[in-house]
């Protein structure tokens, strides 16, 4: 008999921070992780985790969202093809997303169930995820330090992960050109060769500013340029501002939909498309993202800014389908990461290990992060 799916965990932590980590959106003051674990009728499990770092005020509500609606309708269901159950689902809530004007939130909660359900079909097969995934390279993958604050500290966050194994880095900019220009050149100057630069504009600028930005930039030696444009702006804008780099422009983190990412990565502006696999699609939403991408010649690199789980995911989605993209790997205190992981996922010469366990490769002692956990919700079918 098929097992069925008999009963998800949903589990949110918030643990505060002494350093906030800015964006052109806003800033973090603490991490926010809501992490999922699926069962089925034969008592196997597998773990997952949903999109919610910002505003972290959205993880309750992504929480229950995945407890009250998502659950209901995936209990008792059959594990045999968890691409077809995501499927199935997305158009089960495809109605709910449009009455409710709540898309993002009804994505993320099934984006993190579906990596769990990945994991458990991986753990009983006793295959590590990436290769249940259809991966067949086991070598480490290449990483990236990502969430550089802007101002000094930025150089200091360049040392410092690089100490730490890195040789790649993205800095935060959007926060005015004096600012953006100050932070870059010293974090440039001090590159070693096959080093890599990247920057981050995180949707804050319009098209004026992300067309002169962009010249301004040229005089650096930038691996790319992400989200210099909100991703709703129409393509001909993002066009200009291609013109106007001389790196490559990354985007795909706030996209939602297989029929969005394709029009991307047709519409010829992106060199890098960056799905996030916890906040839509999961990897049977993602994996086909990143094969088109590798297909039309451009860059898949997976984005990730949150807990433990969701980072061991990407890398397995990244060592499914391979290609030139890196891992991106939050450079910030985060103790939803730290306490979990612990030394498991440890950065060497710019690449990481593959974990050779089943699944995503550990499995997380909810126990050391308990005084952060502030709900736990349960559901059976």
């Amino acid at each position: 008999m098929t097992p069925t799916l008999a009963r998800i965990d949903v589990h949110l932590f918030r643990a505060p921070v002494k350093e906030p980590v800015r964006a052109a959106f806003g800033s973090l003051t603490e991490r926010v992780a809501i992490f999922v674990r699926a069962e089925d009728s034969e008592g196997a499990h597998g773990w997952g985790e949903v999109w919610s770092n910002a505003p972290s005020l959205s993880a309750p509500h992504r929480a229950q969202a995945l407890a009250d609606i998502v659950a209901p309708a995936a209990l008792g269901r059959p594990l045999n093809d968890p691409v077809a159950l995501w499927a199935a689902l997305e158009r089960r809530l495809h109605l709910i997303r449009l009455q409710s004007g709540d898309a993002g939130a009804f994505s993320s909660a099934l984006a993190g169930l579906d990596l769990a359900i990945h994991d458990l079909v991986a753990r009983r097969a006793g295959l590590p995820l990436w290769r249940a995934l259809g991966g067949r390279d086991g070598a480490p993958v290449p990483v990236y330090a990502s969430g550089l604050n802007p101002g000094p500290s930025a150089l200091e966050t360049v040392r410092r992960t690089r100490e730490a194994g890195y040789r790649a880095f993205k800095i935060k900019i959007g926060f005015g050109r004096e600012t953006d220009l100050a932070t870059l050149a010293p974090a440039a100057a001090d590159l070693r060769p096959g080093e890599r630069l990247m920057v981050d504009a995180n949707q804050g600028w319009d098209l004026r500013t992300a067309v002169a930005m962009a010249r301004d930039l040229q005089a650096f030696p930038l691996g790319w340029l992400e989200e210099p444009l909100p991703c709703d702006r129409p393509a001909h804008e993002w066009a200009q501002v291609a013109a106007a780099a001389a790196a490559p422009l990354a985007a795909g983190e706030n996209l939602r939909g297989a029929l969005d990412f394709q029009s991307a990565i047709d519409g010829g502006s992106l060199g890098v498309v960056q799905p996030d696999a916890a906040k839509w699609g999961g990897h049977s939403g993602c994996r086909p993202v990143a094969l088109a991408t590798l297909a039309a010649g451009r860059t898949y690199c997976p984005h990730f800014l949150g807990g433990a789980l969701g980072l061991a995911h990407s890398l397995h989605l990244l060592a499914s389908v391979r290609g030139p993209g890196l891992l991106e790997v939050d450079a910030n205190p985060n103790p939803l990461r730290e306490a979990l992981l612990g030394d498991l996922l440890k950065v060497t010469d710019g690449a990481l290990t593959l974990p050779a366990g089943p699944g995503v490769g550990f499995e997380p002692d909810l126990g050391a992060i308990a005084a952060f956990r502030t709900l736990h919700l349960e559901r059976r079918g």
